[in-house]
């Protein structure tokens, strides 16, 4: 018997969800969710959106899952159940997911050995993860963990209410083009991480996105990497399963922007096998 039923989950979506975000943004976010999927979906693929906090929790978090829910009602691609309780993480439970989501999780959410195995296995033997900011602030004691979310937060020089512009490294990237078409660069209000020097790394992760530091106002204290590389969204591959990673998502308004939800959304069918995608590591590019 799976660990959890739907009728269960649902309750606690709504539990986590709603009564929080108040009528009027949640109309926002209603308003600013795409409509139709990525690709169009035979079959809808089904989420586990996990957003437990062991460390600092972002007030978002029901701002992120009511956007998750309505984008996955709106565009026919997802349903998804929600919870707090790293129990969910069992082989057996898992086989009924597609992909799971680390919604601004921090600290040592999936405390048990086995529970992080099960997760492991379900990334490694086909499945999808995709990473909503804080995903990155943690698993720091969990090694495996830190190689398949990308990286790990080491600070934000840019604060919630920055203003940055963000380079699409390429524009023909489908998860980029699915959001901003031939738009190079964009302005997005949003607290902006850092990440250490390991496991980060371009000769494993392919780039969607990037800080571009010659925008207004990007030069901040506290920028610590030598090389100036600040990444926002990444790809990869991680063995059989895919790995999408988005640092957006600290700011409640975050989730009413559409350009947003669309990648989101792009990154969410590319972690699911629906929406192809070359994740070859951005310093292999040139050598294809």
């Amino acid at each position: 018997m799976k660990l959890y039923q739907s009728a269960l989950m649902l309750l606690v979506t709504a539990s986590l969800a709603l009564g929080q975000v108040p009528e009027d943004q949640k109309q926002k976010i209603a308003e600013a969710s795409p409509t139709e999927p990525i690709v169009k979906v035979d079959t809808k693929r089904k989420l586990l959106v996990f957003s437990r906090t062991t460390g600092f929790r972002h007030k978002s978090i029901p701002w992120g899952i009511e956007a998750l829910r309505v984008m996955g009602e709106k565009t026919g691609a997802y349903t998804m159940d929600a919870t707090e309780d790293p129990a969910a993480f069992t082989d057996e439970n898992l086989k009924q997911y597609d992909a799971v989501v680390m919604l601004n999780t921090t600290g040592d959410p999936i405390p048990d050995a086995s529970q992080q195995k099960a997760l492991e296995q379900f990334v490694a033997g086909g499945k999808g993860l995709i990473g909503i900011h804080a995903a990155s602030d943690t698993g720091y004691k969990w090694e495996a963990y830190g190689k398949m979310i990308g990286g790990y937060f080491n600070g934000h020089p840019w604060h919630a209410g920055s203003v940055v512009t963000i380079a699409n490294e390429h524009t023909s990237d489908p998860i980029n083009y699915a959001a901003y078409g031939d738009q190079k660069t964009f302005q997005h209000r949003d607290e902006i991480y850092q990440y250490k020097d390991e496991p980060y790394s371009r000769d494993c992760l392919h780039i969607l996105q990037s800080l571009d530091l010659t925008g207004p106002n990007m030069d901040r204290k506290g920028m610590k990497r030598a090389d100036n590389d600040y990444p926002v969204a990444w790809i990869q591959q991680w063995q059989a399963g895919r790995v999408y990673y988005s640092n957006l998502g600290h700011n409640e308004a975050t989730y009413w922007s559409t350009p947003v939800l669309k990648h989101f959304l792009a990154g969410i069918q590319y972690a699911c096998g629906d929406l192809k995608c070359d994740a070859t590591p951005s310093n292999k590019l040139d050598k294809k």
